[in-house]
């Protein structure tokens, strides 16, 4: 029998759009971007930092701006795929080879890139803002640390952050860092299991 696992890959799932998520692809290598692979589906990053994904679905193929918001969207191509969940992350839906307007793409990715280089991201909200000056020393040692810390929602995040910080002695709040490093790079929420 053949081996079929290597037709799993999760991102060859959808055959749906292949010739023009490839046409889409050597526009974005035209770029300063680089290629990754994440949640599945390619990511292009700039400086580590994730400027865009594509992706097909049922109806359209997409690029996304992680940074979209920043955009100034004068043809207005971006939409806000989940208007109030969605703060930062925009998409310009495709639905034929023929509405890929490579000047157009390469416009819009120029200003993300540009975005990025500036550093424009959303600033968290109010509540958000507890500092863990030891979790971020943690995270400056060990950039893997910080990406997946980055991954969670900024309501996750903050459960984090609140879990190390509301310990009153230096020693807890060590020993409550020891506890979630291994949680937060596993992808696991400080109250998952609860949920």
């Amino acid at each position: 029998m053949e081996p079929t696992s290597d037709k799993k890959n999760i991102w060859n799932s959808n055959h749906l759009w292949e010739e023009e998520l490839l046409l889409l692809k050597s526009i974005i290598d035209k770029t300063e971007l680089e290629e990754t692979i994440k949640w599945g589906g390619p990511v292009y990053v700039y400086n580590k930092k994730n400027v865009i994904g594509i992706g097909g679905f049922k109806d359209y193929f997409t690029i996304w701006f992680f940074n979209g918001v920043f955009l100034k969207d004068e043809k207005n191509k971006l939409i806000n795929a989940q208007e109030d969940k969605t703060k930062s992350l925009r998409q310009w839906r495709f639905t034929s080879k023929d509405e890929l307007n490579e000047k157009e793409v390469l416009e819009y990715i120029a200003e993300a890139i540009e975005n990025e280089k500036q550093g424009k991201i959303i600033k968290p909200s109010k509540k958000e803002a507890i500092i863990s000056e030891l979790l971020q020393k943690e995270m400056d040692q060990n950039p893997a640390l910080a990406e997946a810390f980055q991954k969670f929602s900024p309501y996750k995040q903050y459960e984090f952050l609140e879990y190390i910080e509301t310990a009153k002695q230096e020693k807890t709040k060590l020993t409550r860092i020891e506890k979630v490093i291994p949680m937060i790079l596993e992808n696991v929420g400080l109250n998952d299991k609860y949920r």
